[in-house]
């Protein structure tokens, strides 16, 4: 199987983890990995590493996501998402221009305490683990930065909207949808998530389940893996200094036209060999990628 990069549009009721082990049986590949996890009532952009890609998965640029996200206002759930248990209600609504002044408070770089139901680790144990046992325990709020934040359409007698965010790597649209219904004095919970976009490639080009397993060549659709980084520059090395540095030699960048500073690069020599970093006036091996 070639190796790459994979663009699955996630279904509902799937984990990226239900993903990976479907995609094993159709792609007869063991080494598979995904770019981010989705929580299982979410669909769209899950980007499947594919074969040497998978080393990919520790190294990822902190590139920003997208999501469309449905929300209702008046009431409040255990999971902050239309699946958990109603926990409170209210029959406060909101005029369309204070859920979009309210929404502003969200743009710039914020602080973010994740939710119970979540993957984050406290102690040793899975956040959702201890609230399905009735356990809530103190978390650590987290930075993230929300890029932009959109109200697509908001019908206010029904208290009911759609939401366009782009945002950093770890937010958690739910806290969004739960604070904003705080703002607004009543309750909110998210109704619907779809991720339109991660690691820069949109939900347009990726494939459902169905259509991976009818498709009669699934590799044409699988894409290099260096398409992941191209936010870092380029370096071409000669065969003799590709040969060098498969052996672990530490190249001189002045020999290397294009590392004129330090940093992380993509590195070729005939194929994408993989990453490295220039620094202290020699190029150092980040992550290889080539063929064995």
């Amino acid at each position: 199987m070639k190796s790459g990069v994979l663009l699955v549009n996630k279904p509902a009721d799937f984990t990226s983890f239900d993903v990976i082990a479907k995609l094993r049986g159709i792609l007869h590949e063991r080494r598979l990995g995904h770019t981010g996890t989705l929580d299982p009532m979410a669909t769209g952009v899950l980007p499947v590493l594919v074969g040497t890609a998978t080393k990919a998965s520790d190294i990822l640029p902190e590139n920003e996501k997208s999501y469309t996200a449905g929300f209702a206002l008046g009431k409040a759930t255990d999971t902050l998402d239309i699946t958990g248990t109603v926990t409170q209600t209210s029959d406060k609504r909101a005029a369309r221009q204070e859920v979009e002044a309210a929404l502003e408070g969200f743009k710039g770089v914020i602080s973010q305490l994740p939710p119970m139901y979540s993957a984050v680790s406290v102690g040793g144990k899975r956040l959702y683990d201890l609230a399905r046992q009735g356990i809530e325990v103190q978390r650590t709020p987290r930075t993230v930065e929300i890029h932009s934040i959109t109200l697509e359409d908001f019908d206010e007698e029904a208290g009911e909207g759609t939401l366009s965010i782009s945002c950093s790597k770890g937010t958690y649209i739910r806290s969004i949808v739960d604070d904003l219904g705080k703002l607004l004095g009543t309750f909110a919970v998210m109704t619907s998530l779809v991720r339109t976009s991660s690691q820069g490639f949109k939900l347009a080009d990726c494939m459902t389940i169905d259509e991976i397993q009818a498709s009669a060549d699934i590799e044409a659709r699988i894409i290099p893996a260096d398409s992941l980084f191209e936010c870092y520059p380029a370096l071409s090395l000669s065969d003799k200094q590709a040969a060098m540095y498969k052996n672990g030699v530490r190249l001189d960048p002045k020999r290397v036209k294009g590392a004129d500073s330090a940093g992380i690069y993509r590195v070729y020599g005939g194929e994408f060999l993989g990453l490295c970093r220039v620094e202290d006036s020699e190029m150092i091996i980040y992550k290889n990628f080539w063929k064995n």
